[in-house]
């Protein structure tokens, strides 16, 4: 499984059941960045949410990575 996939069918469901939302942008030898939306966007312990993005991934994939967090407004009020 590629770190986009497991991004996209595994983090963002779980993130999803709280409000937000996790969008894969690129991974960059071990620079992943994501787009956090929804709840994400405004949350103030984002930083252990991104912690437990990269152990899961450590975890799982086996892949040690440090995650750029981007944070963005919905989409409808990006307009």
């Amino acid at each position: 499984m590629t770190v986009k996939s497991y991004v996209e069918n595994i983090l963002q469901p779980k993130l999803q059941g709280d409000g937000g939302w996790v969008e894969f942008v690129s991974l960059e030898g071990d620079e992943l960045t994501l787009i956090f939306r929804g709840e994400c966007s405004k949350c103030l312990i984002l930083h252990r949410c991104v912690a437990w993005i990269e152990e899961q991934i450590r975890a799982d994939l086996k892949k040690i990575v440090k995650v750029n967090a981007i944070r963005k407004r919905p989409y409808f009020q990006d307009v």
